[in-house]
């Protein structure tokens, strides 16, 4: 039995499962080129038939998330979700209107309970898969947060389990608690929207000049820049509070937003995004450690945007009477189309336990179609190269940076060895270069390791399960910061992918980066250009290295040299 899932809102994408089986998961961004693309996801559902192998006639059950008002609204009017899409991004010049705009967003936050428009949104919906020819189908809609609650439930390999979400706003709420026992997910308890410590944190992005549903990590890479001081001197500190299992905010959006806005002002943004970052770590392990009392479960698995905040997961995973932690890799809303699959899949079927030991769901390319792009190539050479590995962990110890793009692309916001940019974590030359030339970001923020995992425990403290994920920060151990010298924030953490055998080439890679430089770590960043998604194709990896003037990439078997760096 093939499930659908799709998402046509903010990070748009498409899943398929097949009975207990993630097939294909993928986001409408890698194939329109528009970051966080909002549009029905139409490329990434025939991508995920085409690798199934299937026609749109073979697929009966179809689920999507959300149908609250605002998002119906955006359906029926698409125009409107554009110019919303272009605002938040910052695609257009400041407009008059910004206010109003706002003003909109925060009215039906503070709505409290939202109503469903389930029948108007199916209809949209169900037109759209129609006109890509799906005819004998049954489209079921699912609460946002019972999908993020899905995501973090079956695929954290948990029998038993305390299951959190959190983010910003859908369906009316903004978090929810579940629990996984005896093969059931129950909810138990949810955050409205009136109390969302997510919009807060979007405030509090907008406020410091940046996107909101987007640039939330530099806020938190920011504050690390602050000098710290105790939460009881937070002039935040009050804005929300834990009572049990509830968060409740003290001020509705419109008087938050007023009253954050009144605080940054006299204030450097470092000082302001500490205060921020402080204190939704504080709720956060209130939150959790009040719930894991409560239920008396100490496994706990987590989705939702909240939680792609490193730095307030590590203060979570340190909570005591937490045993074994899970966050879903793709937990914001770009990870809803699994999860709303998941479960209908769960209603329908029973279906509680995916295994997901990696996230490499989707498009792959074979040999002869990446040797046919390549011979069309002007400007470049190739050839095959049966010791890539070795080949790559040569270049990167002699601190160049490398394209490494290799096998399926993979499920979320995060590169992990397969659509990657390589290069030495202990030489910060080769981090500046790679800077310069390709990523450009901000001096504030931190690049990442990759390391194996059997040396994640030489290299950090704190660590409690394996991350194949990179959804953690860790304090880097005191002697071996040497080692990880362009991948360690100023505040002395990192936020590591821990690889074991999910991913064969680039653990050989690694093998061969310890034989020559001690450890079996690298620094690994997406293979974009900044403000681009995550390169897809070979056709995607070959126009950003010549943008770059990029000189080494490994394309699947091939090794590549651009003539013009």
């Amino acid at each position: 039995m093939y499930v659908l899932g799709l998402w046509d809102g903010h990070d748009a994408g498409a899943a398929l499962l097949e009975d207990n089986k993630v097939v294909f998961a993928s986001n409408e961004e890698r194939y329109t080129k528009r970051k966080l693309e909002i549009k029905f996801p139409q490329n990434s559902i025939a991508a995920a038939l085409a690798y199934a192998g299937i026609k749109p006639g073979d697929v009966e059950t179809i689920a999507f998330p959300t149908a609250e008002f605002a998002k119906t609204l955006s359906r029926l009017m698409p125009y409107q979700q554009e110019v919303y899409y272009k605002f938040r991004r910052r695609k257009m010049l400041r407009p008059r209107t910004e206010s109003w705009m706002h003003f909109l967003k925060f009215l039906q936050t503070n709505m409290g309970v939202m109503p469903s428009f389930a029948a108007i949104s199916k209809a949209v919906i169900s037109r759209h898969l129609r006109g890509m020819g799906f005819k004998n189908f049954k489209l079921y809609y699912a609460d946002h947060h019972t999908t993020h609650a899905a995501t973090a439930a079956f695929t954290s390999g948990f029998d038993r389990a305390l299951v959190v979400t959190l983010d910003g706003v859908g369906d009316g709420l903004s978090g929810s608690i579940s629990t996984l026992e005896g093969g059931k997910l129950e909810r138990k308890s949810a955050v409205s929207v009136r109390n969302s410590i997510g919009i807060f944190y979007e405030q509090v992005t907008n406020i410091v000049g940046m996107r909101e549903l987007e640039d939330e990590g530099k806020v938190m890479a920011m504050a690390c820049y602050s000098y710290p001081f105790p939460f009881e001197e937070n002039k935040l500190r009050d804005f929300f509070s834990v009572e049990g299992t509830s968060i409740i905010a003290k001020y509705n959006t419109f008087a938050q937003y007023d009253m954050l806005s009144r605080i940054a002002w006299s204030m450097p943004r470092e000082q302001f995004s500490y205060m921020a970052q402080q204190l939704l770590e504080h709720v956060l392990v209130e939150f959790v450690g009040n719930a894991i009392e409560e239920y008396g479960i100490g496994n706990v698995a987590m989705a939702g945007g909240i939680f792609s905040n490193v730095k307030a997961n590590m203060q979570v995973r340190d909570i005591p009477a937490l045993k074994r932690w899970f966050v879903f890799p793709h937990m914001g809303d770009g990870g809803t189309p699994l999860g709303a699959a998941m479960h209908i899949n769960y209603v329908l079927n029973g279906t509680t336990n995916y295994r997901f030991d990696d996230s490499y769901l989707g498009d792959q390319y074979d040999e002869n179609y990446i040797r046919d792009i390549l011979k069309k190539e002007r400007g470049i050479k190739f050839e095959l190269d049966s010791q890539k590995s070795s080949h790559a962990a040569d270049l990167i110890s002699k601190d160049n940076y490398v394209f490494w793009f290799q096998g399926r692309m993979e499920y979320g916001p995060r590169a992990l060895g397969n659509r990657s940019i390589l290069a030495n974590a202990a030489s910060e030359r080769a981090k500046e270069k790679l800077n310069l030339y390709v990523k450009q970001r901000e001096w504030y923020q931190p690049f990442c390791p990759s390391m194996l995992e059997e040396d994640a425990s030489r290299l950090l403290d704190g660590i409690k399960g394996k991350d194949r994920f990179m959804t953690m920060a860790y304090r880097v151990r005191e002697g071996k910061s040497d080692a990880m010298r362009s991948v360690i924030h100023i505040d002395n953490t990192a936020r590591p992918q821990m690889v074991g055998r999910e991913n064969a080439n680039y653990r050989k890679l690694m093998e061969k980066l310890k034989r020559k430089l001690g450890y079996g770590v690298v620094l690994n960043t997406s293979l974009n250009i900044h403000g681009m998604p995550i390169v897809m194709s070979p056709e995607d990896a070959l126009l950003t290295m010549k943008k770059t003037k990029t000189r080494h990439m490994f394309l699947g078997d091939f090794y590549v040299e651009n003539r013009g760096s």
